[in-house]
């Protein structure tokens, strides 16, 4: 199952440096992530702990367990639906839309730990795979792009290019420019010294405004949010819509992710890999957060030489460590951990060269995919056209 007793020294080195990556690709979601759970209600200074929580148990398992270099967290997009489908449009309270997750999990479960999840893997055809796998490319390039401030809503358009006036917009492209020569010249490394010395930078110019700092002391409230299901709305038409939507977001992009993520994995390790996802999305309802995916961020850390386990328990690792200093990571702008998220994003959709567009009717439904995953900002809602165009067009 583990190949970690063969590594040398180097290659555990590389790891880690993957995992360490990888962490700070994804970091982004402990703040981000509290921002839209408070919007449902929940108390924001509690549910940092659960998103943190979350990522220590998902990762260092899915290393463990899987050997899979995936970082495994809240989702966006499902923090999304938990928020403003689950609550604010269908009314539930946010320990009912915690119990909608936590039964979406268990319906995950059933998928997992079934025929239907090897069924669900072998049916996919390879057009839809690479599809995914060079949609969540162009997803993570947007991402960066915005993270970046290189990129704005426009007044007449969907997206504009931002100012250029703008310090943090120079201060991205100085980003992007200095990382883009250290992965060209093929540095061990690359993402995580760009990030180092762009945070260093930064700080030093006095272009960093921390956000509003958490302190570790609160953690003896975390019972408020800690096992606070509530099933009372069980049986009303609200849970059981929101209960099944949120299971076919979850089956689904978790497949799509991981598949995108670990392309030439065997079966074995996939649906290894698979199963601690839905037992981690299960575990997040009962720590009191949104569902967990794995990250697309992740594809930063296996860029860097991430093969193993031994990179996501170092983004475990680092989780925990980011718990006993929450405020430093509000030191970290977004211009540095930008250029990391958009070559990743790029590297991902050089696959789009094994689609066949001599077959109009193979690479329509890829293309379609490719296109609203991005576009729609939703992995979900991009995939559900593929997967609805595929047999159209067949």
């Amino acid at each position: 199952m583990f190949h970690w007793k063969k590594l040398k020294k180097e290659d555990i080195k590389r790891e880690v440096l993957a995992g360490t990556t990888s962490f700070f690709a994804i970091s982004y979601i402990i703040m981000v992530n509290t921002v839209i759970l408070a919007e449902a209600g929940m108390p924001k200074e509690l549910t940092i702990f659960g998103t943190i929580f979350i990522s220590i148990l998902g990762s260092i398992l899915i290393g463990l367990v899987a050997d899979a270099p995936i970082v495994l967290t809240t989702g966006m997009g499902v923090n999304s639906f938990f928020t403003y489908t689950l609550v604010l449009s269908l009314g539930l309270t946010w320990q009912q839309a915690l119990a909608a997750s936590f039964c979406a999990g268990i319906v995950y479960l059933l998928v997992a730990f079934t025929k239907l999840s090897k069924l669900f893997a072998e049916v996919v055809p390879k057009s839809l795979k690479t599809g995914i796998t060079v949609g969540i490319g162009f997803f993570l390039v947007l991402i960066g792009l915005e993270k970046g401030h290189l990129i704005v809503r426009g007044e007449h358009t969907f997206l504009q290019l931002a100012p250029l006036d703008n310090g943090l917009t120079l201060l991205t492209l100085f980003s992007l420019i200095l990382t883009v020569i250290l992965f060209i010249k093929g540095v061990q490394g690359s993402f995580f010294i760009g990030i180092v010395v762009v945070t260093i930078s930064a700080n030093f110019f006095g272009m960093v405004q921390p956000a509003e700092h958490f302190s570790l002391s609160r953690i003896g409230n975390y019972s408020r949010i800690f096992l606070q299901l509530d099933f009372s709305a069980f049986f009303s038409k609200s849970f059981l819509l929101g209960v099944f939507a949120l299971s076919m977001i979850l089956i689904f992009e978790s497949m799509g992710l991981l598949k995108g993520l670990m392309p030439d994995a065997d079966e074995k390790k996939y649906l290894r890999a698979y199963r601690v996802t839905g037992f981690i999305t299960l575990l997040s309802s009962i720590l009191g957060t949104s569902p967990t995916v794995a990250a697309a961020e992740s594809a930063t850390g296996i860029e860097e030489g991430g093969e193993t386990g031994i990179t996501s328990i170092t983004s475990g690792i680092c989780f925990l460590l980011a718990l006993l200093a929450l405020p430093l990571l509000s030191y970290i702008p977004d211009s540095a951990l930008a250029p990391a998220i958009i070559i990743t994003g790029f590297l991902m959709i050089q696959q789009i060269k094994t689609v066949h567009f001599s077959d109009f009717s193979d690479y329509f439904p890829a293309i379609l995919m490719i296109v609203l995953i991005p576009f729609t900002m939703n992995i979900s809602d991009g995939m559900a056209f593929g997967f609805v165009a595929y047999p159209l067009t067949k």
